[in-house]
């Protein structure tokens, strides 16, 4: 698994975020933060391309 470096204060931050929230780990929350957050950009290309395909197959105009 690769290691990031954080600024302390942040990992502090994200540490007591993760408790309120109710994660088992500070690591838990952070992957979780990071594949929502990288999800945002990927979904309007999955869409476009699922979109040019439909179209080609004449399903959506």
């Amino acid at each position: 698994m690769a290691k990031i470096k954080i600024d302390s204060g942040l990992f502090d931050r994200a540490k007591k975020a993760a408790e309120v929230a109710g994660y088992s780990s500070v690591e838990e929350f952070i992957i979780h933060i990071i594949e929502k957050e990288i999800a945002r950009y990927e979904t309007p290309e999955v869409d476009e391309k699922v979109a040019e395909r439909l179209r080609g197959l004449g399903y959506i105009e």
